[in-house]
């Protein structure tokens, strides 16, 4: 099987290893549509190829070019990419780190000051990810908390990969110091107080996530895994939101998934209100936000508790105990449809925060958290949760009317529309690949707003 390669002018496979489910479309480039689809079990109990192939036998029946078609894949499966981030101080390079790590496709599990890198690695703690991506001090100021916190990490016994995206100034001490660890220098996520520059480091944390994590958990025994692996999932489906962005302007996609609710945004920033504004860390265009607490399956206990929806407990108890369950009966798709709705409310108000004009000595000032998201024209929605539900679920649980709730800074207006065919990751995807054809792919998903 044919996998890694150029795609040539016919069609490619496009692959999404999930969480809980594995989804393959096949891509016709010149269309820039897709022509088959299949999805199965994420099979991470045998091999995660298992699952793949029970896709690829799908798609040959569809359409007979699905038969050594080149392959490009991303994958969350077997927890995603981990992150922990280590910056100066928690306030302004912890926080930018966060942002970085997260605009990588990673899920952040941890997040700590340098200050406190010594107390909690010595103290008998561990940083459980798989990647530490270590920020901290301006282009030209002060190396020494940076350099510390890298002593600290060797200290502790870690081993696993580091990105390095802080002051530039201590690049060579830190090189002696790492030199025993799997390290990838990036350029100052912080370079100068307030501003936040996040691609070099998130294409330095794609990089590692693709020499050092996919085959490091060991998910395949098989060597065209590792060959047909692009990126983490969630980086793979930003950079697809950022082609849509291009062709419709402002967007909001929410991916309501198994184990986490996943918000990207792509709004134009309005330079009189960032003035106004207090942000500890500048914000950027392009944004995305992951809750590990929300979700239909693995984070169904959760959901329900962050919602206050007690008469879920035991609906959500049955999802988290069978990730792979699938709604029956009516009331399956009621209890599915409410557990989204709670993923989707709690999964915006956090990435939009609230808005407020408040009179402080300085003036007016904006008291703003999040992104603010109510001019943005178009909501999508993924997940199989509304790619299989009832006619309407996506008006019932992304709907303006639905979502909207005092002062939070939520789309007012929006059109709402489902990826019902995973066009974003596939986008994504062939971005890099076929650019012409990513973005053929992303109109045909405009153009359902249309018919």
């Amino acid at each position: 099987m044919p996998s890694g390669s150029e795609p040539d002018d016919g069609a490619v496979i496009c692959v999404d290893f999930g969480s809980t489910f594995t989804k393959a479309s096949l891509v016709d480039l010149a269309a820039g549509r897709i022509v088959a689809a299949a999805e199965h079990r994420t099979t991470i109990d045998t091999d995660v190829l298992d699952g793949y192939d029970a896709c690829l036998a799908a798609l040959a029946e569809q359409d007979d070019r699905a038969t050594g078609a080149d392959v490009l894949a991303c994958s969350s499966a077997g927890g995603g990419l981990r992150i922990a981030v280590v910056g100066a101080e928690e306030l302004v390079t912890a926080e930018a780190g966060r942002r970085v790590a997260l605009s990588s496709g990673g899920k952040v599990v941890q997040v700590v000051a340098a200050a406190s890198t010594r107390l909690l690695l010595t103290g008998g703690s561990t940083l459980d990810a798989d990647v530490v991506l270590l920020t901290g001090g301006t282009d030209g100021g002060n190396t020494e908390v940076i350099v510390e916190a890298a002593r600290d990490l060797v200290a502790s016994g870690w081993e696993r990969p580091v990105v390095v995206a802080g002051n530039v100034d201590a690049r060579d001490e830190i090189e002696q110091i790492l030199s025993g660890v799997p390290h990838v220098f990036a350029d100052n996520c912080v370079p100068r107080i307030g501003v936040l520059a996040p691609d070099s480091a998130r294409r330095a944390v794609r990089e590692v996530f693709l020499s050092h994590v996919i085959g490091g958990k060991h998910l395949s025994s098989r060597a065209d895994f590792t060959a047909m692996v692009r990126g983490a999932t969630p980086d793979v489906v930003l950079t697809g939101v950022e082609l849509l962005a291009e062709v419709v302007g402002e967007v909001v996609v929410v991916d309501v998934g198994g184990a986490t609710t996943d918000v990207h945004s792509v709004v134009e920033l309005d330079p009189e209100t960032a003035e106004l504004a207090r942000d500890v860390v500048a914000p950027t265009p392009v944004t995305r936000t992951v809750e590990g607490d929300l979700g239909m399956r693995w984070s169904a206990i959760s959901t329900a508790e962050a919602a206050g929806l007690d008469e879920l407990a035991e609906a959500a108890a049955a999802r988290r105990k069978d990730p792979g369950f699938l709604p029956v009966s009516e009331q399956d798709l009621d209890d599915d449809e409410a557990i989204a709705r709670a993923a989707v409310g709690l999964a915006l108000r956090r990435h939009a925060g609230r808005s407020k004009v408040v009179v402080s000595p300085e003036g007016r000032v904006v008291e703003r958290s999040g992104v603010d998201l109510r001019e943005v024209g178009l909501v999508v929605g993924s997940g199989g949760v509304l790619r299989h539900g009832r006619d309407g679920v996506a008006d019932r649980v992304l709907g303006p009317g639905v979502q909207r709730d005092g002062d939070w800074q939520l789309p007012e207006r929006a059109r709402v529309v489902v990826d019902t065919e995973y066009v974003l990751a596939a986008a994504g995807l062939l971005a890099a690949e076929d650019p012409d054809a990513a973005k053929r792919l992303v109109r045909s998903l405009v153009d359902t707003l249309t018919k």
